[in-house]
């Protein structure tokens, strides 16, 4: 059996470094491990269109930023096929026939829909689009038959319901869909990178994200602002390394290399972090420090973006090139499904 990649991202905004570190730096690993036969990396507009309904721009004039942070990180269309969910209908009508798979009280159980109805304050007024995003993810993990699937921490519970569609869609019908398996960040801290502000979620809604398109100028005001110990208040005192996240980001971001050449005063993290917990180091130095770190991390990129950025019609031709692919899999995908339920009437 072939060894396929289906992941992706809905394009509400361009991607931050919580994209980066959770998702984006394995997916471009795993591209260039060349230990796979297949990649498919999906623009989820249809499903970004589940809660942006009523501002349709929102979605369509993001298309392209998530394609260029895409290619800005190093996903290669040469190696990878990139498309927009919305140009493959196939996606849809698979759905169609999962949803006969699904009761409304599994979905109501599914810890990532309800955390996302409670950020969104949906309440009962729940688009049936939005709630069904379960099940819809399973259509387009399934479609491209992948066998692994990329994600942060907070979408475990989506591959899990995709899981259980395909073991009751394979012993209800035939054996045709692939059971895919989740990959996590190999770096425990970037599950999931809290924003600049200290919550637990980063968003550009929240305004507490640093994105992969910023400034330098801005990435530095950022981090100058980011959430520390709010009791530290004088250089002379013991600070807390839990819930401050300039910290945070140094377990994922700094290297020996960091240190080095721009704190060499000390040897490594642990010795930063002892020294901010005994007092005596103000949250200034550790924030200078975080913003090189993140200028050196995030420069390039930034840099390869601004190049891509000079030819959107490329970019265009691309995903068009990428959608037209990604319909040839998925259309195989639905007419074996199709065949196994039965319903090939004129085969």
């Amino acid at each position: 059996m072939n060894k396929i990649i289906l992941t992706g991202d809905r394009p509400t905004g361009p991607l931050h470094i919580g994209h980066f570190v959770g998702s984006l730096k394995e997916r471009v690993r795993l591209q260039d491990s060349k230990e796979f036969d297949e990649i498919y990396i999906m623009i989820a507009d249809a499903q970004a269109l589940t809660d942006n309904y009523k501002d349709v721009s929102k979605v369509r004039n993001n298309i392209i930023e998530v394609a260029l942070d895409y290619m800005a990180v190093g996903l290669d269309p040469s190696k990878s096929v990139i498309f927009i969910q919305s140009l493959i209908p196939e996606l849809c009508e698979l759905t169609f026939y999962y949803m006969n798979l699904v009761t409304l009280a599994r979905l109501r159980r599914n810890p990532t829909v309800k955390e996302e109805i409670k950020l969104r304050n949906f309440e009962e007024n729940i688009p049936m689009g939005f709630f069904t995003y379960p099940i819809s993810q399973a259509a387009d993990i399934t479609a491209f038959k992948a066998t692994t699937v990329p994600v942060g921490e907070d979408q475990l519970p989506m591959i899990e319901q995709t899981r259980e569609i395909v073991d009751t869609f394979n012993r209800l019908y035939k054996d045709t869909l692939v059971l895919p398996e989740a990959v996590l960040p190999n770096n425990k801290n970037s599950l999931r990178l809290p924003g600049t502000d200290g919550k637990a979620k980063m968003g550009k809604s929240l305004g507490n994200g640093i994105y992969l398109k910023d400034s330098e100028a801005v990435i530095k005001d950022k981090v100058m602002n980011m959430y520390t110990d709010p009791n530290h208040l004088r250089v002379e005192d013991p600070g807390k390394i839990a819930g401050n996240v300039v910290f945070t980001y140094l377990d994922v971001f700094a290297t020996p290399d960091h240190f080095k050449k721009y704190l060499p005063e000390y040897k490594d993290l642990a010795e930063l972090k002892a020294h901010y917990e005994k007092g005596g180091l103000g949250d200034v130095k550790i924030k200078l420090f975080l913003n090189d770190v993140l200028q050196e991390v995030l420069r390039p990129i930034r840099e390869r973006r601004e190049e891509l950025a000079k030819d959107p019609d490329k970019i265009y031709e691309i995903l068009k090139a990428g959608s037209k692919k990604a319909q040839i899999k998925a259309s195989i995908t639905l007419k074996e499904v199709k065949e196994a339920m039965g319903i090939n009437y004129f085969n």
